[in-house]
């Protein structure tokens, strides 16, 4: 896998196709991104509630934010010489200066999901994004939205995002679905990816440039990143089985909570922020499911799109107690695959496996293919 199934995005060479999706708050940070970049993928740092983690004060807001996200990309390449990623939600009321922050800090690549990004932020000059060393790629779940974002930024600015991300109905935490999508047949990774690909090829033409495809959502083992490679994505994202390694940033007990979780666990809630999400099911959850509301004194107003005087809890401080291993104030994300997960492994352990996985699938789908 690692040595003819690298991939490019822009001058950006990427040795092993597989992109180690953004989890957030505080589940991918310097360590767990640097681990998967040694490896040669992309690591990914996710942004998301950063300044509410202890180690940046636990306060929230956006300094703590842009200081923490700051200290985490620099601590990653202190630990690595790879590829580094962020991950940024759009629906992040902080958003630009985020965003800012990663152009600063000269982030390889920067996913930015859960919204469309559309108008640059004021924050940030579009001649600066343009000039800046950092890559650009929306995550979107539909043809239909790689199709608004790429006019958009085609139309507006005359330059177009170096990458983009497809993520399906299996992935975790937030989706980009209707409730009701995610139970029908036609909707799927495979499909929603070869729809964006007609899509993005007419900009392939206009610019005359590679836009390489990451698909992810439900990824997890070798044998899916080569199917989903046969049907033309560049790379695969894989979030939930990153989790269970020792390098993750997450507390042991969320780890565990995954070794555990059996398929019926696995549930699809109602997030505050108004759109559905995949979760392992807990008494946190089951109380919420009741009708039981968790006190909010909202100080950070992190969202768009979050009325903290009628949600039923602040998301934001249930993922950040999990990740400190404290699920009975909380939950833990999850892709639909992390019931398969059975033990903790390194991330080095986790890659060969999957390497081995892959050329065994490539071989049956490609035979001739191994090897590379």
């Amino acid at each position: 896998m690692e040595t003819g199934k690298s991939f490019r995005i822009g001058g950006l060479e990427i040795r092993l196709p597989i992109v180690q999706g953004g989890m957030g708050v505080g589940i991918s940070l310097a360590n767990l991104a640097s681990a998967v970049a040694n490896e040669g993928g992309i690591g990914v740092i996710s942004s998301v509630g950063i300044g509410m983690l202890e180690e940046y004060g636990g306060g929230g807001g956006s300094k703590a934010n842009i200081e923490g996200l700051r200290a985490e990309l620099r601590k990653a390449r202190d630990m690595t010489a790879g590829v580094i990623g962020v991950n940024i939600m759009a629906a992040l009321s902080d958003f630009g200066k985020m965003l800012k922050t990663a152009l600063q800090e000269q982030a390889d690549i920067i996913f930015v999901g859960a919204g469309l990004m559309l108008k640059i932020p004021e924050e940030i000059d579009l001649s600066f994004l343009e000039k800046a060393r950092s890559k650009i790629a929306p995550i979107v779940s539909s043809d239909r939205a790689a199709k608004i974002i790429f006019n958009y930024w085609d139309k507006h600015y005359g330059h177009i995002p170096d990458a983009i991300v497809v993520e399906g109905p299996l992935a975790g935490g937030h989706l980009g679905f209707k409730r009701t999508a995610l139970d029908d047949p036609a909707i799927t990774l495979e499909n929603i990816l070869a729809g964006v690909k007609n899509v993005i090829s007419e900009f392939e033409a206009k610019y005359k440039k590679k836009i390489p495809i990451i698909a992810g959502g439900g990824i997890h083992d070798g044998g899916d990143i080569a199917n989903i490679l046969s049907k033309g994505a560049d790379a695969a994202q894989m979030g939930t089985r990153f989790v269970a390694t020792e390098e993750c940033d997450a507390s042991p007990a969320f780890k565990q909570s995954y070794i555990d979780s059996r398929p019926e666990d696995i549930v699809i809630i109602k997030s505050p922020v108004g759109l559905p999400g995949r979760a392992i099911n807990c008494d946190y959850l089951k109380e919420v499911a009741m009708g039981h509301r968790k006190p909010i004194n909202c100080r950070w107003k992190c969202l768009h799109g979050c009325d903290y005087h009628t949600a039923p809890y602040c998301i934001a401080r249930a993922l950040t107690n999990a990740q400190q291993g404290h699920l009975e104030e909380g939950f833990a994300f999850c892709g639909a695959n992390a019931h398969k997960i059975t033990g903790l492994l390194k991330v080095k352990e986790l890659i060969a496996g999957l390497k081995q996985e892959f050329e065994a699938a490539l071989e049956k789908i490609l035979p001739g293919e191994t090897g590379s």
